[in-house]
């Protein structure tokens, strides 16, 4: 294999011979043929070296500012290939290469080279296998329901067979895991979705209070019968509005009442209020704690949901937990940095 020429040892060499060069030079100037008035000879003989150490000074430091006028130029070059495209590709492109230039900047060139291809092939299997995980998720949340729809059949059917209290206490067991596991697919699938770009988004002028008041609206069945005590706090003369998708919005509350109802029925306790001036939404419980375990405590792909739908509407959850409870804070990005 031949060796890559180097590009800094051949100008340090040049440097080399004119620092060796021109001392010579000097030596011969001021020591051999230093004029007198006397000596025209002499005196044509010192100006005729004075000009050519001004001629190699000059032909030094053009060819200095050459080589690094050259050496700006590809490294620029390269700067401008490392840099991002603008037309959405995440990947930078691979730049071309002058085979015959095999110096350090060339090896450089070629290096990125590879490691822009390395990239990409590494990007193709990423988005390979994600498309196939989103399949099989897809699939598998379609799959399941004729199985859960069969058990809750047979499930419908015992409870009008006679049964002893034990006998009727597993099979409403049996009824919530049912609906657990529904709303863990429906959730799955919608994540899905969702990070595929296929969840419909359409943000339109939403007034929040009479949204969160409709939410809760649905859900205080649900709290009234596990005994939740329930403050609301939305007045409709203090209402602010948001650009984003009421459906979406909806799914974001659903979701947190669902998790406060699953982990926080301990402190038998929600709160929701709103906060107009500020445009904050609060929902708070008085459950054990997000670091708490609990029995039905999961990959927290509800909360992941939720997360992502907020971001996409330019809004955010700040979630503040300790053992006396946990409050969630939506709002701009912008208006909860403070937080």
């Amino acid at each position: 294999m031949r060796r890559a020429g180097s590009l800094f040892r051949r100008y340090l060499l040049f440097h080399f011979l004119i620092l060796i060069t021109l001392p010579l030079l000097a030596i011969l100037l001021f020591l051999g043929v230093f004029p007198s008035a006397g000596e025209p000879d002499a005196l044509y003989e010192f100006r005729s070296m004075t000009v050519l150490v001004g001629l190699i000074l000059t032909v030094f430091f053009s060819i200095s500012w050459q080589f690094f006028y050259r050496l700006r130029q590809r490294l620029i070059r390269l700067q401008e290939a490392m840099a991002v495209p603008s037309d959405g590709n995440p990947l930078p492109r691979p730049m071309s290469v002058r085979t015959a230039r095999e110096d350090e900047i060339g090896q450089l060139e070629a290096s990125f080279n590879r490691m822009v291809l390395q990239l990409e092939d590494s990007r193709r299997r990423e988005l390979e296998e994600e498309a196939l995980r989103r399949r099989l998720i897809a699939n598998l949340s379609h799959d399941l329901r004729t199985p859960l729809t069969v058990i809750r059949g047979h499930a419908s059917r015992l409870r009008k067979e006679t049964l002893s209290p034990q006998g009727r206490e597993s099979l409403e067991s049996v009824d919530r895991t049912i609906t657990h596991v529904g709303e863990l697919m429906d959730d799955l699938l919608a994540y899905t979705l969702l990070t595929s770009g296929k969840y419909p988004y359409r943000p339109v002028p939403t007034d929040i209070v009479r949204l969160a008041r409709a939410a809760i609206a649905s859900w205080y069945p649900a709290f009234e019968q596990s005994g939740f005590r329930i403050e609301v706090d939305l007045h409709e003369w203090a209402t602010f509005t948001w650009d984003v998708d009421p459906q979406w919005m909806t799914r974001v509350l659903d979701n947190l009442f669902q998790n406060v109802l699953r982990h926080a029925e301990t402190g038998r306790y929600i709160g929701i209020a709103v906060n107009a001036e500020l445009e904050r939404l609060t929902i708070e419980d008085r459950g054990p704690g997000m670091d708490e375990p609990s029995a039905d405590r999961g990959a927290g792909i509800g909360l992941a949901i939720a997360t992502y739908m907020l971001k996409e509407m330019k809004l955010q959850a700040h979630f503040a937990s300790d053992e006396n409870g946990t409050r969630v804070t939506i709002g701009p990005i912008e208006k909860l940095n403070g937080i």
